[in-house]
């Protein structure tokens, strides 16, 4: 349901009186940040500095080029590094900023060189690899519109911060002119490589939420990174055209939020607000950028505020799924196997073929684990992120609550990141 704007204080009101008292074993907020800051550097990032879905055997050489499990790499260890690591960036650097010290320093920049990583290892301009394999280069050979996207977010989150040398900046910026004038000249299209090279996984100039909120941004960010006007120019013309005719400009579209995407994308709330964390972030920088040193922001920028509130509002219902989490529970998390969990091979000439392939498992190896903690873990401290972006710390308690649930140390998927994200998108104590 799209839920009004003005239920948004009602059901804060009524979940903050619903809120259990914390006991004893609960730990505090900062130790539940820290647990999970802790084990996701212990077990999930690379030595590329790139973040895995999960702790599992690593595809090869072969394995990327036959598409092993399939060659969207869906379900791999390496699935989505620059997504992750894009999305997960900002709260690095905010962590940096606000402890001042040079070890969350180091870890920020070396998630910025694991993007850079990922958009350097492939010959095709504009792709950025999902993650790395064995050989410290091999990838899969199709990315997509959810990984490139990220990618921007968290570079331009890393240039903002203060963080990077004179060079280092200079290698950025250089390298996003390049992706960005790839992507231009496809008209926004993800561009594939390898024996897909010629084709495209997805792009950001059709008529959703999603494609209108990240288009944006983009041209923006990239106007702000590199200082061409034409990127700014490039912004102004998108903000008003109508991605379908006789539809929405993209500016009404960012309005609508994500409720405009419900009947494109089904279960939205119920399990895919992961995916539109960026956005969400997305909305919150273009605001930031829209708006001068004085804090006066142009009228347009009302639309995106009303986007980040619908969003937020949508959200907040979500929270409630992490009380159904048990840490003790002991499902089995066979996706770590995942060789003998999709031991199914078959070429793929077409990505059809490859997502036909990615379907195919041993479901009884597979256990019930992964949905689990996609369930009850991932989407509500993603449903906690997007409501943290609104930015005034109005929603603290409920988002408290949800982040000092978890037992970080026994969780299988990477994902529980996103406590961080929210945690270091609310307003500083």
């Amino acid at each position: 349901m799209n839920l009004p704007l003005l239920t948004l204080t009602a059901l804060l009101l009524a979940s903050h009186a619903a809120l259990p008292a914390a006991d004893a074993a609960t730990p505090s907020l900062e130790q539940a940040v820290d647990q999970a800051h802790t084990e996701l550097w212990r077990r999930f990032v690379d030595p590329h500095g790139i973040i895995r879905d999960y702790v599992g055997e690593l595809p090869t050489p072969e394995d990327c080029k036959l598409g092993k499990p399939n060659a969207i790499g869906w379900w791999s260890p390496i699935e989505n590094g620059p997504m992750f690591n894009g999305l997960y960036l900002p709260a690095a650097c905010e962590r940096a900023r606000r402890s001042g010290s040079a070890t969350d320093a180091d870890q920020a920049r070396r998630l910025a060189q694991g993007l850079m990583k990922c958009a350097s290892v492939s010959d095709v301009p504009g792709f950025i690899a999902r993650g790395i394999g064995t050989d410290g280069t091999c990838h899969y050979p199709l990315s997509s519109d959810d990984q490139t996207h990220p990618w921007f977010l968290g570079l331009h989150a890393y240039l903002k911060s203060g963080i990077p040398t004179a060079a280092e900046r200079q290698q950025i910026v250089t390298k996003v002119k390049e992706v960005a004038n790839a992507l231009e000249a496809t008209q926004w299209r993800v561009p594939c490589e390898g024996d897909f090279k010629g084709d495209f996984r997805g792009g950001f100039t059709g008529h959703l939420f999603r494609d209108a909120v990240r288009y944006l941004y983009l041209l923006r960010a990239t106007y702000e990174i590199t200082g061409d006007k034409i990127w700014l120019e490039r912004y102004h013309k998108a903000r008003s055209e109508r991605p379908a005719p006789g539809g929405k400009t993209r500016a009404d579209i960012c309005a609508a939020g994500y409720p405009h995407d419900r009947e494109a994308i089904p279960h939205i709330d119920e399990s895919q607000l992961w995916i539109y964390v960026g956005s969400q972030a997305s909305l919150a920088q273009l605001i930031a950028m829209e708006t001068d040193e004085n804090g006066r922001s142009p009228s347009t920028t009302i639309f995106y505020r009303q986007g980040l509130t619908v969003n937020a509002t949508n959200a907040l219902p979500a929270l409630k799924a992490h009380e159904t989490f048990d840490n003790n529970d002991t499902k089995v998390f066979g996706n770590a196997n995942w060789r003998a969990l999709y031991p199914t091979w078959f070429p793929q000439p077409t990505q059809a073929d490859a997502a036909k392939l990615s379907q195919i498992a041993d479901n009884t190896k597979r256990g019930q684990r992964k949905d689990y903690e996609s369930r009850y873990m991932k989407n509500p401290l993603a449903a906690a992120a997007i409501i943290a972006l609104l930015g005034d710390g109005t929603e603290r308690a409920l988002i408290e609550h949800t982040l000092r649930h978890y037992d970080y140390s026994k969780l299988n998927m990477a994902e529980f990141f996103f406590a961080e994200c929210a945690y270091y998108a609310l307003p500083a104590k």
